[in-house]
């Protein structure tokens, strides 16, 4: 027993020993063999970086600083099987192939991708589900085969749809209309960051007209605008029924988001007999041909009189004049 000990304990001294029992158990290991037989690669995101590095067209080391590639949090890829918990089995990929022929194709993300879209969103919400994402089924973005790279950037360790600053400019690739809406005289601080699209609209799925946070557009404005809310003693009917009646929420060339400028914008529901609905012309200014001349309707503002506009607490306010 002695020599055998002796024997024992000499061959641990020799590295290449040590090692070759390593390489055995990794061998033969029942993971090992699961992972080739199902065709994992064996050192996961190890392998990956042999080629995709920082000088090659589609590096990865950027991950590493998301939350993606958090290995002690359960819950992330890179807790699991690392790459391929998104991109599938790699194996095959990771193969050296002969020069002019191309690697094995593994799962990809994007506009680019020959995966389709449904495919490329059930990988991620696989994970992603409940909060924001439930109404993502039959939503606008879903029916329109929108994927969640086409918005998210995995790798990056900031995703700029996530940013105050950059989100727009994200949203403004497929809505170009509410883009040049945004750079109108008269918008919400948008374009100065102060705002995001994502404040107003839910992007992954809501039950309300255009994606809205809340399930009314009244609602929706009441979140900055409490002030409008109410309840009035005397309320203005179309305040209390939409906002954009009057409003265009993205950006208007007249002030105030207004749709028209007054008297025009009024004028489209106050019937056009007696002060102070007649029409806007130039007879009508003072000392105009018009009989019904009135100074009201200088800079065309029914406001300069009718300031409450948005509702009135006031005892005598039944005209939103104070």
């Amino acid at each position: 027993m002695n020599n055998q000990s002796s024997l024992l304990a000499a061959l641990l001294m020799l590295p290449g020993f040590v090692f070759s029992i390593v390489a055995f158990a990794e061998e033969t290991s029942p993971a090992s063999a699961s992972l080739k037989a199902s065709g994992y690669t064996e050192k996961g995101a190890d392998t990956c970086l042999k080629c995709h590095d920082e000088e090659s067209e589609f590096p990865v080391f950027s991950i590493f600083k998301t939350k993606h590639a958090q290995k002690a949090d359960k819950r992330t890829p890179f807790a699991g099987l690392q790459c391929e918990t998104c991109h599938g089995p790699g194996a095959e990929h990771a193969k050296k192939v002969p020069e002019g022929q191309k690697q094995a194709p593994i799962i990809k993300f994007g506009a680019n991708s020959k995966v389709s879209v449904d495919k490329q969103n059930k990988l991620c919400l696989d994970c992603h589900q409940g909060n924001a994402r439930n109404g993502w089924q039959a939503s606008t973005h879903q029916g329109g085969d929108l994927a969640c790279a086409s918005c998210h950037k995995i790798h990056a360790p900031r995703d700029p749809v996530l940013a105050k600053t950059t989100q727009p400019d994200v949203c403004y690739n497929c809505h170009k209309k509410e883009r040049s809406d945004f750079f109108k005289p008269s918008t919400h601080p948008v374009r100065a960051g102060l705002i995001t699209c994502s404040e107003c609209h839910s992007p992954h799925g809501s039950n309300t007209d255009a994606l809205l946070v809340k399930p009314t557009i009244n609602q929706t404005c009441y979140t900055c605008h409490a002030e409008k809310r109410g309840p009035f003693l005397w309320e203005h009917a179309p305040v209390a029924e939409d906002c954009t009646i009057c409003h265009n929420p993205h950006g208007s060339v007249h002030t105030s988001l207004l749709k028209k400028n007054p008297p025009l914008l009024c004028q489209q529901c106050h019937a056009p007999s007696g002060h102070p609905s007649v029409a806007y012309t130039g007879d009508s200014l003072p000392g105009g041909s018009d009989p019904a001349n009135s100074a009201f309707l200088l800079a065309r503002g029914c406001a300069n009189c009718h300031s409450q506009v948005h509702g009135s607490n006031h005892p005598s306010g039944s005209r939103w004049m104070r």
